[in-house]
């Protein structure tokens, strides 16, 4: 499917590889706890293949457990410990360029978060990363009965602005993000800023693929003058 920028009245982003430069992140906790048994030289490159390797069994559990009903409990439990402990985000990690993208489409555009985090976590990136005041909505883990790659989470963003998700866009860097999209029936982009490939995001269904959400205005607000 070719990618109709003229469709998109509304932009919805996924957080972690999207917004926020988690893989690198995680490979620099799993190269600290590697670096005593290889040294420095040997494990920055297992950390990064660890962290990529696991992107996909990752999202294989996260589909299974939407399917069997297990992910609410879980991430009901998930949230009571994290409002236990909120987390202090003294970094974002937040993904080169973002900030400007986002603002950039918030004049265009109405915004929504789509993410399979709970509502704790999610706020509190959104907050340390100034994006709060741009992105008005937040579809956490326990907004829907079903989590991505579902398509409920897309149908509810559609539905809170009015619209059909035939009008709406999500744009995530992993499969999950695509299948929930093109499984509401809504446009899907795919960047490479995070744990998906190239590939596996064009065999989801991505009908473009950028290197990072940096580039999105680009794409929409010059396709739309």
């Amino acid at each position: 499917m070719t990618f109709n920028a003229d469709k998109v009245k509304a932009v919805f982003l996924d957080v972690d590889g999207t917004l926020r430069d988690t893989d690198d992140h995680y490979v620099a906790l799993f190269e600290r706890g590697l670096r005593p048994l290889l040294g420095r030289a040997q494990a920055p490159r297992l950390a990064r293949t660890m962290v990529m390797r696991l992107e996909k069994p990752g999202n294989d559990m996260l589909g299974l457990l939407d399917a069997l009903g297990l992910d609410g409990p879980i991430g009901r439990l998930m949230e009571a410990v994290a409002r236990r402990r909120p987390p202090r985000l003294k970094d974002p990690h937040i993904i080169p360029g973002i900030p400007a993208a986002v603002q950039q489409l918030a004049a265009s555009y109405p915004l929504a978060v789509i993410t399979v985090r709970g509502a704790t976590a999610t706020y509190a990136f959104l907050q340390a990363s100034e994006l709060y005041a741009y992105i008005p909505l937040v579809v956490h883990g326990l907004s829907t009965r079903r989590t991505k790659p579902h398509a409920e989470p897309v149908q509810f963003a559609s539905q809170h602005y009015g619209l059909q998700p035939q009008e709406c866009l999500m744009v995530g860097d992993t499969t999950v993000d695509i299948l929930a999209a093109k499984r509401a029936g809504a446009q899907a982009i795919g960047v490479l800023s995070g744990f998906g490939e190239e590939d596996e995001l064009r065999a989801a269904g991505a009908d473009l693929i950028l290197p990072s959400v940096a580039e999105l205005p680009g794409v929409l607000i010059n396709s739309n003058p």
